[in-house]
C-alpha cells in the first residue's frame, strides 16, 4: 500500500504547465511542519516535492497561492534520470491524487491583500528572502 496524507502551506504559487498533448500539470513545494522541535527549541519542517494532474491540476493552480494551507492526499513516487553531466539524479515526489482547501476563502484573500500590502508598503517594494519565510 502506497498512501500518503500531508497538510503544509505553499512555499510558492504552484507551478502550471501542460504537455505537449494538452494535459494540465502542476509542481508545488509543500512545507509541513514537524511535529517535535529541534536541539534549539525550534520548530523545523520538510519540504516534500508534489506533482497534480489534469483538472485538479487547474483547480489547485486557480485556487491556491504561496501560504495557502492545504491537505494532500497521493502516493510517493520514485524516479530517476541521468543529469547533462552524465551524474544519476534520484528524485521523490508525492503524486497528489485529492486535495482540500484548509483555509477559508475570506481568510485566504485577507492572507493574500495583507502580503500584497506589505510588499509594497509606503510605494516601496521589500525585499524579502526565502531566509525571511517562517514556512
Amino acid at each position: 500500500m502506497n498512501r500518503t496524507v500531508l497538510v503544509g502551506r505553499l512555499t510558492k504559487d504552484p507551478d502550471l504547465r501542460y504537455t505537449s498533448s494538452g494535459t494540465a500539470v502542476a509542481s508545488f513545494l509543500l512545507a509541513v511542519n514537524r511535529p517535535f522541535k529541534n536541539q534549539s527549541g525550534e520548530r523545523e519542517a520538510d519540504f516534500i516535492n508534489c506533482i497534480i494532474w489534469r483538472k485538479a491540476a487547474e483547480n489547485f493552480a486557480n485556487f491556491t497561492h504561496k501560504g495557502s494551507l492545504v491537505g494532500v492526499d497521493g502516493r510517493i513516487q520514485t524516479r530517476n534520470y541521468e543529469n547533462k553531466d552524465g551524474n544519476r539524479v534520484y528524485v521523490t515526489e508525492v503524486i497528489v491524487e485529492n486535495f482540500d482547501l484548509l483555509e477559508s476563502k475570506s481568510s485566504n484573500q485577507n492572507a493574500q491583500s495583507n502580503q500584497q500590502n506589505n510588499q509594497y508598503s509606503k510605494g516601496k517594494e521589500i525585499d524579502i528572502g526565502s531566509d525571511d519565510l517562517p514556512f
